[in-house]
């Protein structure tokens, strides 16, 4: 069965989780966590961290792809820096592992997990809850934000998939009846 690996990228706080499932399956929380990283720590100990996170969790579970939050611009450049720079830990640890990476938007997300692009993150966190079956809500909203992603992955990216290698055999059966 299909396994993904979410990340909520941040560079204080960077949601992992690990989930395996398909559209119309169960879904199966592997791993969640939040990695962690001090403000007073240099930038590059920060991104070390984050990597030597990243890299342990895709040895432990080897997924199929890597879902992350497409960065988008904010007032605060900082903050966009460091959550950019927290993605590219996610896709850097992934190129080396020869893994796809995929990147979805916070609406995105949100309309694949809740049916609604404009849920709030509690939303998004009772429909993460609910559908991985937990007995608690994942905290903090970072590790739901990373399973949401994965779940976005496994149910809106296995059909993209589908669509894109359909329309491929469809270009080619057409170059060759030419």
């Amino acid at each position: 069965m299909p396994r993904v690996l979410g990340v909520d990228p941040g560079l204080t706080r960077c949601g992992v989780g690990v989930v395996e499932g398909a559209p119309g399956r169960a879904l199966r929380l592997l791993e969640v966590q939040v990695l962690r990283t001090p403000s007073g720590q240099a930038t590059a100990e920060r991104l070390h961290v984050l990597y030597t996170g990243l890299q342990r969790c895709v040895g432990t579970h080897r997924p199929d792809a890597v879902a992350v939050e497409r960065v988008f611009a904010d007032v605060n450049v900082l903050s966009v820096m460091g959550t950019a720079q927290a993605a590219a830990m996610a896709m850097l640890v992934a190129a080396q592992h020869g893994i796809p990476v995929h990147l979805h938007t916070p609406t995105e997300v949100k309309a694949a997990v809740t049916g609604n692009g404009r849920a709030d993150k509690a939303q998004v966190t009772a429909m993460v809850t609910r559908l991985l079956k937990l007995t608690e809500r994942p905290k903090p909203p970072d590790a739901a934000d990373a399973l949401a992603l994965a779940i976005c992955q496994l149910w809106r990216g296995g059909a993209a998939a589908r669509l894109h290698e359909a329309a491929a055999r469809h270009t080619a059966a057409r170059q060759d009846s030419r």
